[in-house]
């Protein structure tokens, strides 16, 4: 496995974060390692997805791709997907997969603010799932992903919402207790409360259209939607035709 590249100090990337997943990437695809929950909740973040945008053709950016968990079943449902993340190795692995399953990304090595400035208005689509709490300045990344819609574009957004329900379920409960997730996964002062995110994305033009929760079935091991936003959350907005 590649090391990572170096990532200039300015970009809005945590380098530990990069290199604690970027160590595990040969993992990303393992259905029973240490990222199953990301394949288990996958297809109700796709049910979200599709709730809102039409993916048959339709121009998308997957940013925070990591492995291409998320940017494989948009390209499955007929999306024209482009993955971007920091993290070399991730990159490498889900470019790899590609070769296995058959699905048509394009994966970039760039941060969202570098693309977004030479891809401004492109996209129809845009998802940022499981990444705004990895980062310096998720704000940043929320302006970035608006700047990327077209006008009527959706973007897909989801993180955890700095509460102490989440701290115990999504810390000490999946990392801790049950190894659901690797631990060190999440640092709880990053978690991002809805109102913050809302603050940001409104601020960047956007127009929310649906808030929901992602709880988690360990029974039967899928990802539920629902109206608990209180742990983790997706937000769908809109960037107005006038926009």
């Amino acid at each position: 496995m590649n090391e990572l590249h170096a990532v200039p100090r300015e970009r809005n990337a945590d380098r530990a974060e990069l290199a604690r997943f970027g160590a595990l990437a040969s993992r990303w695809w393992d259905p029973d390692g240490e990222f199953r929950t990301l394949h288990h909740v996958n297809p109700a973040r796709v049910e979200f997805v599709q709730r809102h945008a039409e993916l048959a053709g339709v121009e998308t950016v997957d940013v925070g791709c990591g492995g291409g968990i998320l940017s494989e079943a948009l390209a499955t449902a007929g999306a024209q997907v482009t993955g971007i993340d920091l993290a070399a190795p991730l990159l490498e692995v889900a470019r790899l997969h590609t070769i296995e399953s058959g699905a048509r990304v394009t994966y970039r090595e760039v941060a969202v603010e570098d693309f977004a400035r030479d891809n401004a208005g492109r996209f129809d689509l845009v998802t940022c799932m499981e990444m705004l709490e990895h980062v310096p300045d998720p704000g940043s990344v929320v302006t970035a992903c608006a700047k990327l819609l077209r006008p009527g574009g959706v973007a897909c957004l989801s993180t955890l919402s700095r509460t102490p329900r989440a701290y115990l379920l999504a810390i000490l409960g999946a990392e801790y207790l049950t190894n659901l997730l690797p631990r060190g996964t999440h640092d709880y002062s990053r978690f991002i409360r809805p109102s913050e995110l809302d603050r940001w994305a409104r601020a960047a033009g956007l127009e929310l259209i649906e808030t929901a929760g992602l709880g988690y079935d360990p029974l039967h091991k899928r990802g539920v939607l629902g109206d608990d936003v209180s742990v983790n959350y997706l937000a769908a907005y809109r960037r107005p035709d006038n926009g």
